[in-house]
């Protein structure tokens, strides 16, 4: 690790006005881990810890979660359980105990991807160095990305979190120099395309102060199914998070995204249309599921996440649809 300078923020407007070369930390969960390895290296680290952007609300117009928060506490809230189950799944599907205690929610959505080439400060990454070439596309890529693939970069989005989150159509305020606006988190999410070391759509100075989640007839029938190689501290091979709003046995609406296959959480408007006005069960839910992986480009190692993403879909429906 190289030598940085270390403040506590004062106040929002102390922390956005830090300078450039400045990295926030909250929980330090992926943050430290990657300046250990020499994959970043901040000049300056700005302790986040202190300021006020906490707090889990639930109104009228649906969930208000600081971005402080830490990830066990929002997982347990009873609120959260009950009105956006598939957010409390999706949390405790995600890391270890011992890190949901520390992690906080806006850290968890600003984390890195846990791509081999990217984390190996010696190899190259156009991630960590622009221009210097992907080994995953003719490498290591049995746990890499289907959709969003570029030439420049396939590695996968690691957040179940930002998963759930989308599939609700969640929206983030940001807090920056210029003050503060509001951006849809499938929209905080860059494509890789030429340029995949910009991830996010987030300005210099700005930080994540609260997750909004609009309440809608779906929002509490949804759920979070994750598929990896051990039940425990492993990222998703798939996941999908989906979300039903039934009328009887009816699909009057749907929301669907998935994970462990996109280089952002992918959200699947064309399977919740194909789900629309048709009964709740699984033959209904296979032949929507067979859209999911509509432009899906493999790899030489992952090519079983075509069959396994649509699988992974029907099962998370079937599991929050109640069809055996």
């Amino acid at each position: 690790m190289r030598a940085f300078q270390f403040k506590t923020a004062a106040s929002p407007r102390d922390a956005a006005n830090s300078g450039t070369d400045t990295a926030f930390i909250a929980g330090g969960t992926n943050l430290i881990d990657l300046m250990k390895l020499d994959v970043v290296a901040p000049a300056r680290l700005v302790d986040l810890g202190p300021l006020s952007f906490r707090g889990i609300t639930v109104d009228g117009d649906g969930l208000h979660i600081g971005a402080l928060e830490k990830m066990a506490e929002v997982a347990e809230d009873p609120r959260v359980v009950k009105e956006y189950p598939v957010i409390s799944q999706a949390l405790l599907k995600s890391a270890s105990a011992q890190i949901r205690n520390m992690a906080t929610m806006g850290g968890n959505l600003m984390q890195r991807t846990r791509c081999g080439y990217f984390r190996d400060a010696v190899s190259p990454c156009n991630k960590r160095v622009p221009g210097s070439g992907c080994p995953a596309l003719e490498g290591e890529n049995r746990m890499h990305a289907i959709f969003g693939v570029s030439d420049s970069c396939c590695a996968t989005h690691p957040s179940d979190l930002a998963v759930a989150l989308v599939a609700l159509e969640s929206v983030l305020k940001l807090q920056g120099p210029q003050g503060v606006r509001e951006v849809k988190l499938e929209d905080f999410y860059l494509l890789p395309e030429n340029t995949p070391d910009r991830e996010h759509d987030i300005r210099q100075g700005e930080m994540i102060t609260e997750i909004f989640v609009p309440h809608n007839a779906w929002t509490g029938r949804s759920g979070y199914l994750k598929i990896r190689d051990r039940e425990s501290y492993e990222f998703a091979l798939t996941s999908a998070a989906v979300a039903l709003d039934l009328d009887g046995s009816t699909i009057r609406d749907a929301r669907i995204a998935v994970g462990g296959v996109g280089t952002k959480p992918w959200s699947l408007p064309v399977v919740a249309e194909a789900l629309k006005g048709k009964t709740a069960n699984r033959d209904v839910f296979a032949v929507a599921a067979e859209h999911a992986t509509e432009g899906a480009r493999m790899l030489s190692q992952n090519g079983f996440k075509v069959s396994l993403v649509k699988k992974t879909i029907v099962r998370a429906l079937s599991e929050v649809g109640g069809v055996a």
